[in-house]
């Protein structure tokens, strides 16, 4: 069954750092990560050296904060 995770780190710009904080549905971290790089390298074109992951905890389904997911938890 599938889990929430949330991801916080930073990005490593040239200037200063850029902070993020992103809810994924995976069965595990590792499979959160891999979506969050996925993302970042499509979207914004950060490769992964330049994402600094501070920390990925397990949230339960009612702390989600993000409303796509939070639809999807809830059906």
């Amino acid at each position: 069954m599938a889990k929430i995770f949330r991801i916080t780190g930073q990005i490593l710009r040239k200037g200063e750092p850029m902070f993020f904080r992103k809810e994924y549905k995976a069965l595990k971290p590792e499979h959160a990560l891999e979506i969050l790089y996925s993302e970042f390298g499509g979207r914004y074109k950060v490769k992964r050296s330049r994402i600094k992951i501070l920390n990925v905890e397990e949230i339960s389904p009612e702390d989600v904060t993000d409303p796509v997911l939070k639809r999807l938890v809830a059906a």
